[in-house]
């Protein structure tokens, strides 16, 4: 490869570092592979896509670059006239009329990468020669060896043996495999030991200063439309590629669109959740634990915690938070203001599964790059015995359960992550939950949360939840709640609100006479909760169970010994089941 002096990416550096090896002659480029990629001569950044990358610097000494995908065929981007009169070649011994006749080279895989096999054989000891197969996803798809039809199996020996023959290693040929997931490969290319995966990262935010500075030369009225510092710009707008990066500076300023805050937020959102197909909600909080009622003793931990990476004390943080309760508690909210209050980006994890073989993997890959390029991030998990998958492979879907079990446990144990990606799952049956995933050094510490367990704080949360509705009462005016109405949670509060609130829409002048309190208090009175209470109280006792601090706990709970709450669980599972 090319030593051309020039400052390039560290992720072409290390490609071509194990080139020039020479025991490596096969490379899978993943991760931002669509992106601009940018490159220093002399003093002056260039910007530009990865192919014409790779041939004009990495190839630079190459006589032939041909890529290859399923739309375009194959393409010589460089050498031309060489392939042409090889091509040539070939046709008197395969009568064929290629190199006379170009538009004939035929597109499907099982054809084009015989040629470029062949071709390759021919010119390996006299010229130097790259193959590039762009979508390389859908040359060697992912699919089981016994799956694999004789049309699919054809193009992936012959990428295999590009990589393992030690002829084609010995000479001038390099292959370069390009697909925005590596799980969205066929396995054996995936897992091949003979070639080399290189991960190209979305760009840090040193990165994405430096590409607004080149923006700033390109687009005279973009300072003007500035209302944040360009540092300040640059730190919003982590996590995007640099391709999103000039389209949103460019929509702003052709349209005289101020580039301030809550545009930023907004266009933000929008470009992460679509560079991840939907499947992650960004969330930006503004709400902090002031708007939490209860759980004090939960508040406070999060507090310390949200202190503590104020400070950058990362070693002291966690690696992962499981909220866990009967349902209504709060665990959602709770989550989302502690985000609010640390101030860093919260995002949700969606449901990534999908039907077809190897997009679940692929849809949690492009997530956790991301979710590294976000630099900090919380990422919460709802539902989260359903979503984790299981550790045993499940037949019924395909083994798919069983690899995102493990890839999600693989990435949750990354001590670099510490700190960084804070991961907080939620669900009312943790027992549901793979117990590896729940240990410590992934899920640490396990938060329980319970209805309010006192006058003061049912008073306390109903209130909150006037204010969260919106009700048009002041705090001092909320009735209280009876005491008959035991425990209760927020999602029944806020039932019995919404209740009060359609009522007051759909009341008469007469009754709105007797005011919002009285109507409250008669809905309060009327109001009957939840009828599944051995349900509720199961759910009580295995947050108990999973609780790994006795100061989360209410007081009538702490001096439950653990076969005690175990023969209390198994009582409630007979009469549950």
């Amino acid at each position: 490869m090319a030593d051309k002096p020039s400052r390039i990416p560290k992720w072409a550096e290390e490609m071509r570092r194990i080139f020039r090896g020479g025991t490596v002659s096969q490379f899978v480029l993943h991760g931002n592979v669509h992106d601009f990629v940018s490159l220093e001569e002399s003093g002056r950044l260039h910007f530009g896509g990865i192919k014409p990358f790779l041939v004009d610097v990495m190839f630079q000494n190459f006589d032939v670059v041909l890529s290859y995908n399923r739309g375009g065929g194959i393409r010589p981007l460089k050498g031309l006239e060489n392939f042409l009169k090889t091509l040539k070649g070939l046709d008197v011994w395969s009568q064929t009329s290629f190199g006379t006749n170009p538009g004939g080279i035929p597109r499907d895989p099982r054809a084009a990468l015989e040629l470029i096999d062949r071709y390759i054989h021919v010119v390996m000891n006299q010229q130097k020669v790259a193959v590039i197969l762009d979508w390389a996803q859908y040359v060697v798809p992912r699919g089981e060896a016994l799956q694999i039809s004789s049309g699919m199996a054809e193009p992936l020996i012959r990428v295999m043996e590009w990589a393992a023959d030690p002829e084609i290693q010995g000479s001038h040929v390099a292959t370069v495999l390009i697909a925005e997931n590596l799980n969205d490969l066929n396995p054996q290319v995936m897992q091949s030991p003979y070639s080399a995966k290189i991960q190209i990262p979305l760009p840090s935010e040193a990165e994405i200063l430096e590409y607004l500075g080149v923006l700033l030369k390109e687009l005279p009225d973009l300072e003007k439309s500035l209302d944040v510092p360009l540092d300040a710009l640059a730190q919003k707008l982590i996590g995007l590629t640099r391709v999103n990066v000039r389209n949103l500076i460019t929509l702003a300023v052709r349209n005289g669109q101020r580039i301030d805050a809550p545009f930023l937020i907004r266009i933000k959102k929008e470009l992460i959740e679509k560079e991840c197909y939907g499947l992650l909600d960004f969330i930006e909080v503004t709400n902090t634990l002031d708007d939490v009622a209860g759980h004090d003793e939960a508040r406070k931990w999060l507090r310390e915690d949200a202190k503590l990476l104020r400070l950058g004390k990362l070693e002291s943080i966690p690696m992962g938070y499981l909220m866990n309760g009967r349902i209504g508690t709060g665990k959602t909210w709770l989550t989302f203001c502690w985000a609010g209050e640390i101030g860093i980006p919260c995002v949700v994890l969606k449901n990534f599964r999908d039907k077809w073989q190897g997009s679940t993997e692929g849809n949690l890959e492009k997530i956790f790059n991301i979710l590294h390029a976000l630099g900090q991030v919380m990422v919460f998990v709802d539902e989260a015995d359903q979503a984790a998958g299981k550790r045993e492979n499940d037949s019924s879907d395909g083994g798919v359960s069983g690899r995102v079990y493990s890839m999600l446990a693989k990435e949750m144990s990354d001590t670099r992550n510490r700190g960084r990606i804070l991961w907080v799952f939620a669900t009312s049956r943790p027992d549901l939950l793979e117990v590896d995933l729940k240990r410590t050094g992934r899920l640490d510490v396990h938060i329980p949360l319970f209805p309010p367990q006192t006058d003061e704080q049912r008073n306390a949360l109903f209130r909150i939840m006037c204010r969260k509705l919106k009700m048009p009462i002041r705090p001092e005016d909320v009735p209280p709640v009876p005491k008959t109405m035991g425990e209760i949670g927020g999602n029944e509060f806020e039932a019995l609100l919404v209740r009060v609130n359609r009522r007051w829409q759909l009341a008469e002048e007469s009754e709105r006479k007797k005011g919002l309190p009285a109507m409250i208090r008669d809905e309060l009175e009327g109001f009957r909760p939840s009828a599944h209470t051995r349900k509720m109280e199961y759910m009580d006792l295995i947050a108990v169970k999973e609780c790994t601090d006795d100061r989360f706990l209410p007081e009538r709970y702490r001096k439950l010994k653990p076969e005690e709450i175990e023969k209390k669980l198994a009582e409630l599972r007979l009469s549950i089941d």
